[in-house]
């Protein structure tokens, strides 16, 4: 009873941890800042619930990022449905407006970029990029072979690429057609 009473305790701490992670990871696969604040909440209740299950707290994070892929593709099953994008900017205090524009326009670039991703491909790409697990841990927290996590995460950054650069292209096309119309 005690040593459960402790791993609970343990648990409660790591996710309260974890939060700010698992929210950037869920808005990442969802694009709904509400649909990810629930995530986080079904995560964190459902963690705590099973906190008996964790076996060994080296691994934590890769469980409670886990619970919250199960609660992601269970809520895609109750939905059934596309989430659809929604806005959110970021920025910082200490930078000028020009420097915000341009941070906040990158940072939108990105973000429409990885939203054009399959949900396949999103969820490796943040999981290892975004918040640096392994692939060994994204196998295990996402259900699938080492093997694919490298493979999607491959495809993916190769998508991510693409898209980016076609956008840049087309940015720049239309600067140079607004210079030229003078």
């Amino acid at each position: 009873m005690l040593n459960v009473l402790l791993q609970r305790k343990f648990v409660r701490k790591r996710v309260a941890t974890l939060r700010e992670r698992l929210f950037r990871t869920a808005y990442a696969w969802c694009h709904n800042r509400a649909l990810a604040d629930d995530l986080v909440q079904e995560t964190s209740l459902k963690a705590l619930e099973n906190a008996g299950q964790l076996r060994d707290v080296r691994t934590a994070d890769a469980w409670v990022f886990a619970i919250l892929a199960n609660c992601h593709r269970g809520y895609l099953r109750r939905a059934d449905a596309v989430i659809a994008d929604s806005d959110d900017e970021a920025t910082e205090a200490e930078a000028g407006p020009e420097q915000v524009a341009d941070q906040g326009a990158l940072v939108e670039r990105v973000r429409a970029a990885v939203a054009r991703l399959n949900e396949e491909h999103r969820k490796v790409l943040t999981l290892v990029d975004l918040e640096g697990f392994s692939y060994t841990e994204v196998a295990e927290i996402l259900e699938i072979p080492a093997g694919t996590v490298m493979s999607r995460l491959s495809r993916a950054r190769r998508r991510l690429k693409m898209l980016l650069q076609s956008r840049m292209a087309e940015s720049q096309g239309q600067i140079s057609y607004l210079k030229g119309k003078r």
